[in-house]
């Protein structure tokens, strides 16, 4: 007997419990919005098939995970009798400025009810000039079925009929006039425990003297608040007493009717509040429109209802460049054309093209609406903290770890503390508001990708989308790593690769009234999000398994020889046995200097003190000026390098040398930058050994100058950049180290006090 849709909804609903916090879910429930995972879609989907023997694609539960919707779905896949006869009834809400809850669709065998008619000049191709001709289809589409669930060129047809009755929602918000064009003092603030919410609460905080009243999704506000101190924590922000006394936190939900607040707060805001500012959505690239929507399109037009309410407010929405997301679209400007929803197949991309349409509707209301679309969100320049969910950060990832990337044309993508600051200097300077603006920054080019991080050390291939599509996910199924799980995941779904496609062949995105705002307000104008940018991020993203920095056992970017003679005895006693080495000095990458100063050293050690035979190098490290050149022993000596070497003999015995090159205020400067004074001892025991070896000063250009050699793998012109660049910052170091010890001693000269500096020989 084949079930009904209602049966078989509380069947999966049942089924659902167990992987959503509160351990149970109703059948109009979304399985994301109740707590749900990717995670624990996977595994109700194994579980469905377990234990109802239902046959589900993962993708439809991503593109709306409803169990009803779920039922109704493999009831027509599977051609059930009773299916056809239901249709994908779009949701609808109460009327705007009601606190009535939202209707749910009409069940099964009832009449359902239908959105308000849209009005012929209210379309969304006529709401301002810049707003694309999009037909929308008006039929009573039943829920045809979408197993396999293919790539398509189109979005689903109960989506497009779902999306038109969303932007009806905005011809409901209530008449309003024009605010007061003041920087505001008390402002709303959603998404405030989010990565970009964050950095903006603190932005707003700094560059303001406004009252900030974030909306967090908590069931009383002190949960609410210890939320937003965690989130910010996790994203190396503070959460001090001074924040706090300059913050109100207000549990609510943005999906529910007037945000969940009740209707005195409700009240109260709606007239003491200046500014609304809307960051709050639900990001994930294989839900479907219908799962998200409450977050990303009724969200928003309930924020849109709070500005329109009391007080005149103007409503700033971050919304993001992937309303351009369709493939083969030709430019992607602040007043261009958006992509037509019919060819936008992502349910991200569809809500945030929905909630920027239905607020484009929300003006001719008087509503003051500015949209902020930021790209690609990259970590911060200063602390690297990143968003491990963001697309753009799970891709710079696995290019760096595994050293291929995709041929693409542009990467849209800019750093989270610039994107924030243009933000906040948005809603705080009134003459910005309601305009779009594409905060994306300036555009990566493959080869500008290519060529960092070559730089860098990562020397990556380029492939073809297929190839290094498939190469990735053949990478991480060998060797999983749990914080990419969601690439992988993106990577294996036919909709959000679509998305993919589109992100990679996309134009570079533009944003002239954007740069003419930073240039006006003296901000710091946008750039390219490069390698220098990157440096914290990559850090971070090393330090949580996310990526991998360039190791000594790479192929070095760049090496020279460095030979050394002279002399080592015992301890304390003169030192006449003959000693050289012969080393390999090299570095894996630029980041080895930025970060650590430090170059790594291989090769050998003659000394018959030691051991009849040469003894190899087998790690070895040298640090240029260590701990900042700061002076050891008598203050007099300056460092300028120092050596840390373990050695091993032919017979098995380890060894280890220590060595320094010390500036001091004397006249024979040539030779300090050549002279290494070593001590030598076997391994976890005293120096046994001291002496000097000196670099002869007719080695010294020929090996460390013109001796110095690149990855081939680079082009001449980066091989030249290469060594320039090597021999400019050694050089500028070794200058620094120098001038410490001559300008201590001509201080020493112009100290005119009564009690004379005693000289080194009388201390």
């Amino acid at each position: 007997m084949t079930p009904d849709v209602d049966g078989l909804a509380s069947a999966i609903a049942e089924a659902a419990g167990p992987f959503v916090p509160e351990g149970r879910l109703s059948p109009d429930s979304d399985f994301f919005d109740a707590g749900g995972t990717s995670v624990g879609a996977v595994e109700l989907v194994a579980a469905l098939e377990d234990s109802l023997g239902l046959e589900m694609d993962l993708d439809e539960v991503f593109a709306d995970a409803r169990p009803r919707s779920l039922a109704r779905r493999w009831l027509a896949t599977a051609g059930a009798a009773a299916a056809p006869a239901t249709p994908c009834v779009p949701e609808t809400l109460a009327p705007v400025g009601s606190s009535a809850p939202a209707l749910r669709p009409s069940p099964p065998g009832t009449t359902p009810r239908t959105p308000p008619p849209v009005p012929t000049t209210g379309s969304p191709g006529s709401v301002g000039s810049t707003t694309p001709t999009t037909t929308l289809s008006t039929s009573s589409n039943l829920c045809a079925p979408s197993s396999p669930y293919a790539p398509s060129l189109s979005a689903r047809p109960d989506d497009l009929d779902q999306i038109l009755a969303d932007l009806s929602l905005a011809d409901r918000l209530p008449w309003t006039g024009s605010p007061e064009p003041l920087p505001p003092r008390r402002i709303l603030l959603t998404g405030a425990t989010g990565f970009l919410g964050g950095h903006l609460l603190l932005d707003l905080l700094r560059h303001s003297d406004a009252h900030v009243y974030c909306l967090v999704r908590a069931a009383d506000e002190q949960a609410a608040s210890a939320r937003l101190g965690a989130a910010l924590k996790t994203h190396r922000l503070p959460w001090s007493a001074e924040i706090r006394r300059r913050v109100t936190v207000v549990p609510g939900d943005i999906r529910r009717p007037r945000l969940g607040l009740s209707d005195d707060l409700w009240t109260t805001l709606a007239h003491e509040l200046d500014s609304v500012v809307g960051v709050a959505a639900a990001v994930d690239f294989l839900r479907g429109y219908r799962s998200l929507r409450q977050s990303n399109v009724v969200g928003a037009l309930t924020l849109a209802e709070l500005a329109a309410t009391g007080r005149p407010k103007p409503l700033h929405h971050v919304s993001s460049i992937a309303v351009f997301n369709e493939v083969g679209i030709t430019s992607m400007g602040e007043d261009d054309p958006l992509a037509h929803v019919d060819r936008l197949v992502a349910g991200y991309d569809q809500t945030k093209w929905a909630a920027e349409v239905a607020l484009r509707r929300a003006r001719d209301h008087g509503l003051v609406v500015t949209a902020m679309r930021p790209g690609g969100i990259g970590g911060h320049t200063g602390t690297g903290a990143y968003n491990p969910q963001d697309l753009s950060s799970g891709l710079i990832s696995a290019f760096g770890r595994f050293r291929t990337v995709p041929a693409f044309r542009y990467l849209n993508s800019a750093p989270v503390d610039w994107v924030s600051r243009v933000a906040a200097a948005v809603v705080c300077e009134p003459d910005a508001w309601g305009h779009d603006y594409n905060l994306t920054g300036v555009p990566n080019t493959l080869d500008d990708v290519v060529r960092d991080m070559a730089r860098g050390g990562m020397h990556v291939r380029v492939h073809d989308w297929d190839e290094w599509r498939a190469d990735v996910l053949d990478r991480l199924e060998a060797e999983p790593v749990p914080e990419l799980d969601f690439l992988t995941r993106v990577l294996r779904s036919p909709t959000a690769l679509r998305l993919c496609e589109a992100t990679l062949t996309g134009p570079a995105a533009t944003g002239e009234r954007t740069a003419a705002l930073v240039e006006a307000l003296g901000l710091r104008p946008p750039a390219r999000y490069d390698s220098r940018a990157q440096l914290r991020t990559f850090e971070r993203l090393a330090e949580d398994g996310l990526a991998r920095l360039p190791h000594k056992d790479d192929q070095p970017y760049l090496w020279f020889s460095e030979t050394t003679e002279g002399a080592v005895g015992p301890v304390g006693a003169a030192a006449d046995i003959p000693c050289s080495m012969a080393l390999t000095l090299s570095i894996a990458s630029m980041y080895q200097l930025v970060g650590e100063r430090r170059v790594d050293a291989g090769g050998e050690l003659v000394c018959s003190a030691v051991h009849p035979e040469p003894l190899v190098v087998a790690s070895g490290d040298v640090w240029v000026r260590p701990e900042e050149g700061i002076p050891r022993q008598d203050g007099q000596h300056h460092q300028l390098l120092r050596y840390r070497m373990l050695l091993r003999d032919t017979d098995g015995g380890r060894w280890w040398l220590e060595g320094h090159k010390h500036a001091r205020a004397r006249r024979d400067v040539w030779r300090q930058t050549r002279a290494l004074r070593v001590e030598i001892g076997r391994e976890n025991e005293p120096a046994v050994l001291a002496g000097e070896l000196v670099v002869p000063a007719d080695s010294y250009v020929r090996d460390q100058i013109d001796g110095i050699r690149v990855d081939p793998r680079l082009t001449a012109r980066e091989r030249r950049a290469a060594k320039l660049t090597w021999l400019a910052w050694f050089g500028l170091e070794m200058g620094r180290g120098l001038l410490g010890p001559f300008a201590r001693a001509a201080a020493d000269l112009l100290d005119l006090r009564r009690t004379p500096t005693l000289p080194e020989r009388h201390r």
